[in-house]
């Protein structure tokens, strides 16, 4: 008896397909509405969304590689996020900070002043200016923009309506708007392993995308280039300094022993001839201390191009052909996916209790 019980069980728990299918199949109509129906509602709710368009460039720096962070202990530290490398350095910005750097403020209000132009040739303006009046945006987004900048409006101050040179440390609400989309749109990954920096920039025009993106790249050049040389450069104007402090001090006391040897050539006084050896000896001593000083001031600029980091471009920006978002396609089908479940639930719910 308890044998049939479990049987009638299981065979009250085994899904029968053949059932379902025919159900679902009786109910096709259904799902031919409700698939046209989230046909019309996506394609209007992704269709208007603006296409972006995305440009990688990729280098590679130049780095202070202690012996301790290469071959195999190096790859073993780096494959476990560790950077050998990095914690040896005598750099204070190793390239892991250089994400962060990208996305300081300091960094950010710079690029608002490069000029750029639309891919059809329309438009020439900052990249702020860009950014802030010329973004194309979803016709459904427009209502919620215009409450926002309106509540904007009635907030913000003459003052800040009146700011015209942008201060990074003391930003307006529609400046750090614009600052927080540049952060969205500029991407910097770096790979522990080899250094290498790859900086992905997104953008409605494709000209724009590749402009910013070659300008990014060679800012955070200019960047890692004035840091390193930072110091050699400092010794160096130092250097300059007081080799022309020696030269003006060797060619008065030159033009003084001159004067006074021309002037005294008849005389054999022991007096003269003291004075003039004084003299010759101080011109001496200050012509080794500007001929010294000239040799350090060559160390100090050799220096400097020592310190100067050279880069690779592995990956140089190049105008994208094909835009890389919204996937409208896979957004459909998406809906047309979550269309067909949500009809499948409510077909077999009463199957399902």
């Amino acid at each position: 008896m308890q044998l049939l019980v479990m049987a009638n069980i299981k065979e009250q728990e085994v899904i029968d397909l053949r059932h379902i299918v025919k159900k679902l199949w009786g109910r096709k109509k259904l799902f031919y509405k409700a698939w046209a129906i989230a046909f019309i509602v996506s394609s209007a709710l992704i269709l208007p969304v603006p296409r972006t368009y995305t440009c990688d460039v990729e280098l590679a720096p130049e780095t202070e590689s202690p012996s301790i962070g290469g071959g195999a202990l190096g790859s073993l530290a780096a494959s476990f996020g560790v950077d050998l490398n990095s914690a040896m350095s005598n750099d204070a910005i190793q390239p892991t900070f250089y994400p962060d750097l990208i996305e300081s403020n300091d960094f950010i209000v710079e690029l608002f002043k490069i000029k750029v132009t639309t891919k059809d040739g329309e438009l020439t303006t900052t990249y702020y200016d860009y950014l802030k009046n010329h973004q194309k945006k979803s016709f459904w987004t427009v209502p919620f923009t215009w409450i926002k900048n309106s509540l904007s409006s009635l907030f913000s101050s003459d003052e800040e309506k009146g700011v015209k040179e942008i201060d990074p440390y003391r930003l307006t609400k529609a400046e750090f708007d614009i600052t927080e989309l540049v952060r969205d749109n500029i991407d910097c990954d770096i790979d522990k392993r080899t250094d290498a920096i790859t900086i992905t920039v997104k953008d409605q025009d494709p000209l724009i995308c590749a402009l910013m993106a070659d300008s990014v790249m060679h800012r955070l050049q200019n960047f890692i280039t004035d840091y390193r040389t930072s110091k050699s450069r400092i010794d160096l104007v130092y250097y300059k300094k007081l080799t022309s402090d020696a030269k003006q001090e060797y060619e008065k006391a030159r033009r003084l022993y001159g004067s006074y040897a021309d002037a005294n050539n008849d005389i054999v006084l022991e007096s003269f001839r003291a004075k003039q050896n004084d003299l010759e000896n101080d011109m001496q001593l200050k012509y080794n201390t500007y001929s010294v000083l000239v040799t350090q001031l060559q160390a100090a600029i050799a220096k400097v191009q020592e310190r100067t980091p050279a880069f690779t471009t592995i990956q140089g920006a190049t105008v994208p052909v094909k835009p890389t978002g919204p996937k409208r396609m896979l957004f459909v089908l998406a809906m047309l996916l979550f269309t067909s479940l949500g009809v499948t639930g409510y077909i077999l719910k009463d199957d399902f209790k």
